[in-house]
């Protein structure tokens, strides 16, 4: 059984990548793949969907900055759908809560 579970969709300029499961050292290689797959199409926006993550680590927060930094610099709106509290602590914990844009919802 996969320990990460990756949903992704593209539609009207918007491509969105859902998590579930945990975001480690073990699996950042996959979402990091899914993501710049979804980046090389130059989606509007680009969602990452935390809802259903139940863990992440420092591997997990360092692949989103990156992710973050290559969509500004391609012209793409990043935005993340805030996980669970286990997740939203660590970007809290590091500041990262305030630079990034962050929803409750993915963006309409």
């Amino acid at each position: 059984m996969a320990l990460l579970n990756v949903d992704t969709q593209s539609a009207d300029g918007q491509a969105r990548i859902a998590l579930s499961g945990e975001l480690d050292i073990s699996s950042a290689a996959r979402v990091e793949g899914e993501l710049s797959s979804l980046q090389a199409q130059s989606p509007r926006v680009l969602v990452l969907d935390l809802r259903e993550l139940e863990f992440m680590d420092s591997t997990g927060l360092r692949l989103i900055v990156r992710a973050d930094e290559a969509a500004r610099a391609g012209g793409t709106r990043f935005v993340i759908v805030r996980g669970p509290e286990p997740v939203q602590r660590v970007f809290q914990i590091v500041g990262l809560d305030t630079r990034l844009e962050m929803t409750d919802a993915p963006p309409a």
